[in-house]
C-alpha cells in the first residue's frame, strides 16, 4: 500500500514546490493536492492520507481551521502546518490541536524534516 500526502495550499507555485521537493526526496509517495480548505475536505471524502501538510493563510478557511476539521473525522492523521506565520498563537493552538508546526520557505531541509512525521 503506497503512502499518501495531501498538500493543502492556495498557492499553485507553493504547491508545485513542495510536490517536487517531496517527489526527488520520496519518488514512492503519492501526492495529491488541494487549493484551499473547500476542496481538501472534499478529497477526505474519498481519500485517506497518511499525512497532511497544511498551509495556514489560506482563503475561506485557515489551515488551522482545517486541521480542527480533519481531527474531528480523521483523528490518527498526520498534519503539518507549513507556513511563513511564525506568531506564537499559532504555534500554541496547532501544537494543541497535535499538528506538527513546519516554517517557510519551502526547502529541502525542511520538508525532510516533514517527511519524518511519517516514520
Amino acid at each position: 500500500m503506497s503512502t499518501t500526502i495531501l498538500l493543502v495550499d492556495d498557492s499553485r507555485a507553493s504547491r508545485m514546490l513542495c510536490s517536487s521537493v517531496i517527489k526527488s526526496l520520496r519518488s514512492d509517495l503519492v501526492i495529491l493536492e488541494a487549493g484551499d480548505g473547500e476542496a481538501a475536505l472534499a478529497v477526505l471524502e474519498t481519500h485517506t492520507p497518511d499525512l497532511a501538510v497544511l498551509d495556514m493563510n489560506m482563503p475561506g478557511m485557515s489551515g488551522l481551521e482545517l486541521a480542527e476539521r480533519i481531527r474531528g473525522t480523521q483523528p490518527d492523521m498526520k498534519l503539518a502546518l507549513l507556513t511563513a506565520n511564525v506568531q506564537e498563537a499559532i504555534q500554541r493552538r496547532a501544537a494543541a490541536l497535535g499538528v506538527r508546526f513546519f516554517r517557510k520557505p519551502i526547502s529541502e531541509t525542511v520538508i525532510a524534516d516533514v517527511l519524518g512525521l511519517l516514520d
